[in-house]
């Protein structure tokens, strides 16, 4: 390749790129800005303000990637398909009344991510979470953050498939199942940082500006211990035990799908 084809081809892998990154940017700041404003700043109501612009921002990022993605080929008309019908079978998970909190739509996005890689493993995630909501009727201020929680849980298992690919499959499913397991934790602490700065109050499990980065953590493992750490365990459990009964018979017909679909990419 000459030094101009080459010279030529970097923005074309760094445009989708930074799509992604604004969507990690964005979403870390929508989660933390409220730890910054002063206290006559609080609205009433948590995110009621911003919580639509935050979706929509998500909304076109993912668009604008998915249509950066189709014209560099890394994604063509069937990935952009599969990942609608993934996406619509996981909202409809979400109406099994399962253990927890919404471990339907976890397995699913865990080991698709796992199947075709962190970026649709991404894409899925706030694909699921959006689409699930208007299955549910879910749909409030709360959605866009947990859609950013989700979409950041499967491009993580996405980057961790790329290592468990080359693993013993029975083996590979243990970790996924381990992954799996911890996540829901994770995912259920995330999730809890969209209104827990709103939730004023003088007591050890309450957060008010001034507290400090130590306070904080502490006030706030007093808060997750007191009102999610049981709910989450019980969707951690599910998760787990859905990914390693079903783990195998998934990962192989969606990895089938996967290399089927895989385009050549051409570089413009």
């Amino acid at each position: 390749m000459s030094a101009t084809a080459v010279a030529l081809s970097r923005p074309a892998r760094l445009r989708p790129a930074t799509v992604y990154v604004l969507m990690l940017v964005v979403g870390t700041a929508a989660f933390l800005y409220p730890f910054w404003l002063p206290a006559e700043a609080f609205p009433e109501q948590a995110h009621g303000g911003d919580a639509p612009l935050v979706a929509a921002l998500i909304g076109a990022l993912v668009v604008g990637a998915v249509m950066l993605e189709v014209r560099r080929g890394t994604m063509n008309g069937a990935t952009v398909a599969v990942l609608g019908v993934l996406s619509a079978f996981a909202g409809l998970l979400r109406l099994v009344d399962l253990p927890g909190n919404n471990a339907g739509l976890l397995f699913l996005v865990v080991l698709a991510g796992a199947a075709f890689g962190p970026r649709f493993g991404l894409l899925l995630g706030i694909c699921a979470m959006a689409t699930s909501a208007v299955i549910t009727g879910g749909i409030g201020p709360w959605l866009p953050f947990q859609m950013l929680a989700l979409g950041w849980m499967g491009g993580a298992a996405g980057l961790l498939g790329r290592v468990t690919a080359r693993l013993d499959p029975r083996l590979e499913v243990a970790v996924l199942t381990a992954y799996g397991w911890g996540w829901s934790f994770v995912y259920g602490a995330i999730m809890n940082l969209w209104s827990w700065p709103f939730l004023h109050g003088d007591g050890p499990t309450s957060w008010r500006p001034g507290l400090g980065f130590t306070g904080t953590l502490e006030h706030y493992w007093s808060f997750y211990v007191a009102t999610s750490f049981g709910w989450d365990a019980a969707t951690a459990l599910c998760n787990a035990l859905l990914i390693a009964l079903t783990g195998s018979a998934v990962l192989r017909t969606l990895r089938r799908f996967a290399h089927r679909l895989e385009p050549a990419v051409e570089l413009r």
